[in-house]
């Protein structure tokens, strides 16, 4: 990813904001002055999310940023996500508050080491995470999603080889739902990895009613002991049109803001890390986009994301590929 940096300290514009404004009024205002869409993911902060124009998951956003004719797409998310708005949306500025922003499963995956590991496997089809560079999905012929992923491997030949990347925990639940035999890459999200079976089954006993319900990049001792596996949106889903009352939750607690608004009347408890003390039920890089650096991303339009053309041709093939199998598999 290339940025502009002029003004940009510590990854993000960093100026003084006068204390007597009103800071969300002046984002609704320069949105409207700019026309600016913010689109914000599940793991953002609760203000962040409530700031935003639209909030989903990736598939969601991936598929708002195709089809807005913002002129300025403010991405409150991480770094592979506001490449990934870039690509769908080339025609649009896209801006990132803060390029510290980054993914731990993204980083998984060099795209040197990748190239060469996609080389030695000539005759198999690559499908990649969306959580992946702009570099990675060059190296792709689909992408997905972890709300489409399974759909995706099953609606391809059963004799088809296949590579997936990054994530071996959700890889490796696909091989196990589908009983295929992918080649999975070795890469992993920190906060998905750092859940307690431990904390779960103690909050179990002291929850006896509560559901566990987890996303499919946990591992596979926490899968196990779920209820329900599923994407972001799937768990948000699931919690809506659900009968039980009670929810222990094995993703990023950013998701909690949104099931709380759609069920209020529900208790969402959010499953515990294995070091309680770390915070790992939160992804560090998410918590780093705040209202203030929406501001001021807005009003300097810094730090913008900007690809080359031919990464932007070769990634979208990819991206395309996921979207028009998403259609017409009506996910």
């Amino acid at each position: 990813m290339v940025v502009e940096n002029t003004n940009i300290t510590d990854g993000f514009v960093n100026s003084e904001i006068d204390k007597n404004i009103d800071i969300i009024a002046e984002i609704n205002k320069l949105k409207k002055e700019k026309n600016a869409i913010i689109l914000a993911h599940y793991y953002q902060t609760a203000d962040v999310q409530d700031i935003a124009d639209f909030v989903g998951d990736s598939l969601a956003l991936s598929q708002k940023a195709a089809e807005t004719d913002a002129k300025i797409i403010l991405f409150a998310g991480v770094h592979f996500m506001a490449e990934t708005a870039k690509i769908l949306a080339p025609q649009s500025k896209v801006l990132i508050p803060d390029l510290n922003a980054g993914c731990s499963l993204a980083n998984s995956c060099p795209p040197d080491e990748f190239e060469k590991f996609v080389n030695q496997h000539p005759d198999h089809l690559v499908i990649s995470y969306v959580n992946t560079t702009a570099a990675i999905k060059t190296f792709t012929d689909i992408c997905c999603t972890s709300t489409n992923a399974l759909q995706i491997v099953d609606s391809l030949p059963k004799d088809q080889k296949i590579i997936f990347a990054p994530d071996r925990n959700l890889g490796n639940y696909i091989n196990r739902v589908t009983g295929r035999d992918m080649i999975i890459w070795d890469g992993a999200c920190h906060v998905h990895e750092e859940f307690s079976v431990e904390g779960i089954l103690a909050l179990k006993k002291q929850y006896p009613n509560a559901q566990v319900i987890s996303h499919p990049e946990c591992q596979k001792p926490v899968q196990l002991i779920s209820d329900f596996i599923g994407s972001t949106a799937a768990l948000l889903k699931f919690t809506q049109v659900d009968k039980g009352n009670e929810y222990i939750v094995a993703t990023e607690s950013g998701i909690l803001h949104q099931m709380k608004k759609a069920s209020p009347q529900k208790l969402f408890i959010v499953a515990p890390a294995k070091d309680s003390t770390c915070g790992c039920n939160d992804c560090n890089f998410m918590k780093l986009i705040t209202i203030k650096k929406i501001y001021n991303t807005l009003k300097f339009e810094k730090p913008e994301v900007i690809l080359d053309d031919e990464t932007i041709r070769k990634a979208k093939k990819s991206i395309d590929k996921m979207l028009e199998i998403s259609k017409k598999l009506k996910l």
